[in-house]
């Protein structure tokens, strides 16, 4: 089983104990205000083990989060497929959904970095994508701060939405493994005057 840590957070895969969290999480309507909804429990049920099964034929997927000592759920993290065909397929792209209580607390991208460093490091994947709607700052901030960059050309309206869904207009940010070695890098450099 694949086990993510940061300074303050373990990222691991799923078990039976996540469903009623995640259900929880999922029906708060600040949650769902730019994402796709689950219908109901067994919506999310069924979501956990397909997670499971892409993490058994892929070796990644999204990871639940948590504040270990003593374990409590976050939200989760982690890569995924891109499901469907745009200007940018075929890719992987990163994601993440935390509960309201964790944001502004910079869980988002504390956990992002050390999947990004996951997937360039680990997987060894060339490029990772992430995608919102336009008008969802808190995500494209936390997209900006780990170092994934946007071109306006690169914006989509996404072949699963309806035209008049809010979610059918889509930013595309993009970081490239070499851009994730060069932040790394300029981060371990020594500080000279």
């Amino acid at each position: 089983m694949t086990v993510l840590r940061t300074a303050r957070l373990v990222m691991r895969e799923w078990k039976d104990e996540d469903i009623e969290p995640i259900a929880r999480m999922v029906e708060d309507p600040r949650v769902g205000k730019y994402l796709s909804k689950f219908r109901d429990r067994a919506e999310v049920e069924a979501w956990i083990d397909a997670e499971r099964e892409h993490f058994r034929r892929k070796g990644y997927g999204l990871f639940t989060i948590e504040r270990p000592d003593p374990a409590e759920f976050v939200g989760f993290c982690g890569l995924t497929d891109v499901d469907y065909e745009a200007h940018f397929t075929p890719a992987v792209e990163i994601g993440w959904r935390l509960q309201p209580d964790c944001w502004g607390k910079g869980y988002a991208s504390e956990a992002a970095a050390a999947v990004l460093d996951f997937g360039f490091e680990t997987l060894k994947l060339n490029e990772i994508v992430a995608n919102s709607s336009v008008d969802n700052f808190a995500s494209r901030t936390v997209m900006e701060r780990i170092g994934m960059s946007h071109d306006p050309k690169d914006d989509f309206d996404h072949p699963l939405k309806a035209p008049d869904d809010v979610l059918h207009r889509q930013v595309l940010y993009r970081i490239k493994i070499q851009d994730w070695h060069r932040i790394h890098q300029a981060q371990l450099a020594p500080y000279s005057p």
